[in-house]
Formats: structure tokens, sequence, C-alpha cells
């Protein structure tokens, strides 16, 4: 999960339009990089999935996604959440709101790596989605991800990841990112979102560089790098210098979620 939350704290300062970088050429690292909800829920899907180990018991999945999501969600109350989730986050009954945005596919990076069949893979980031983001749009933006990094750790090429998300997903990934970045603008929606970042994989050179060339595109920066990050971990591994990096930016709580799915994954 390190490429997630790499890509989150380091696009983190160019999130909004008014901050957006049309270049890859920007400060890695700035007092303006912080973690944002989409660490917050990506450690929180892994903790509950850590907690359930490999059960395929689905209602004890969503029961455990929903606590694990409420717990860490109301212990960071001000990472970044939109109105629909805040209010999800603090409901005593929550229940999915046919959410269609960028969330249920930027917080599923662990289920790509806890499970060892694309077939439970996807199942599993079905239910990730499907706790709040329950539109179809949602759960496909999940599952592509995860199958994605699924295949990137099981050695397969860019051109074989490609082909399977195009064929399975249905996502456009004829663009190179050069094509994308002119017209692209801020979105919120898987839609919008997903194929723009996994083509930022596709077209990157190594972690880092997939990670600048994600922040690149402008738009909702940190949740496009987060989901290529974590895609790329996956292919090129991260540096071992960027892993400490990482820890420097999170809370003894969060890091502690991150060593314990390290160790898991082994």
């Amino acid at each position: 999960m390190f490429g997630a939350i790499l890509g989150d704290i380091v696009g983190s300062p160019y999130e909004q339009p008014a901050n957006n970088v049309r270049t890859k050429d920007f400060p890695l690292f700035s007092e303006r990089s912080r973690f944002t909800d989409d660490t917050v829920m990506t450690l929180a899907v892994a903790d509950a999935f850590l907690e359930m180990g490999y059960s395929t018991e689905e209602l004890s999945i969503r029961g455990a996604l929903i606590h694990s999501m409420q717990k860490f969600g109301r212990r960071y109350p001000d990472a970044g959440y939109g109105a629909k989730f805040t209010k999800w986050l603090t409901s005593p009954r929550p229940q999915p709101y046919g959410s269609y945005g960028n969330g249920s596919a930027m917080r599923v990076s662990s289920v790509g790596w806890l499970f060892h069949d694309l077939a439970k893979v996807r199942q599993m980031a079905r239910l990730s989605a499907d706790v709040t983001h329950n539109h179809p749009e949602g759960i496909k933006g999940a599952e592509a991800v995860a199958s994605a990094i699924f295949l990137a750790r099981t050695g397969h090429s860019k051109e074989k990841i490609r082909e399977h998300i195009e064929s399975r997903f249905k996502y456009d990934l004829s663009r190179t990112v050069d094509e994308i970045r002119p017209t692209y603008t801020y979105q919120l929606s898987c839609m919008e979102t997903v194929p723009e970042a996994i083509t930022a994989f596709l077209d990157g050179e190594d972690f880092e560089d997939v990670i600048r060339t994600a922040v690149s595109l402008g738009g909702d920066s940190d949740t496009i790098a987060a989901i290529a990050g974590s895609i790329a971990e996956a292919f090129y591994g991260v540096p071992d210098l960027l892993k400490n990096e990482c820890f420097e930016y999170l809370t003894d709580d969060l890091a502690a979620v991150l060593q314990s799915f390290e160790e898991a994954v082994g």
C-alpha cells in the first residue's frame, strides 16, 4: 500500500484546481504535503481485511469494513471527505448511497495484494466498494484497480494489463497522458479518474515517474496519484528511501496498520 499512500501524500499539495501542476517537474515533498482521506480509508480497508483474514463470509466482511472505516474516519474527521461520506461516517446505521465517486477506487489497493486469484480479488473489491459506493460505476472502478494491482504483482506486462482492463471493464486506455492532459479537468467520478490513473501507470517509466506523471494530469491529483501509485508499486516496487519517507508522514496508528499489512503480504 506504500504506492497508494505515497501517491496521496505527493499529490496532496496539488489537489485543488488552483494548485494543479501540468508538469512532472515539481517538488516530490514539501511543507504542504500530508496524508488525506485517501490514505485514511486505504488503511481502514486494509485493517478490516487483515482482521477478517481469508474469510469469505460477506456479511461479516461488510461489518468489518464499516466498523474500520467509521473508526478511522471519525479519528481523522478533517482528512478531506466529501459531504455524503462524512454523513455516512457519523451514521449509527450507515447505508450505501449510490456513489460512483473515485473513493471506491482509491482505497482498494490492499485487496489486490491479500487475495490470490483474480475472481476473489474482484469479489472483495466489490465488497469494499459496496458499503458506500454501490453504483455500478463505483464498483467497477474498485474492481478495475484491484485487478490491475493483482495482474501487476503476478508478473503480467503492461500490455496484458491494458488489454485486460479494456476488455473486462470497457475503459478507454488508448490515449496517452500527453493527449489527456491539455483538456483534463477536476473530476471526482470513477469513470473520469480511474482510466486516467491507469494510463499514468502505463505511461510511467518507474515508480517515481508514475507518481509524477499522475500528478501532472491535474484534476484530483492526490487520488489519481494514489490509484496510479498503487498499481506502480505492484509492478515496480517502491524504493526504500520513499518507504521511509512515507512513514514520516503517518501517525502511529496508521503506521501500525501499514506495518501489519506489509508483514502479512511478506
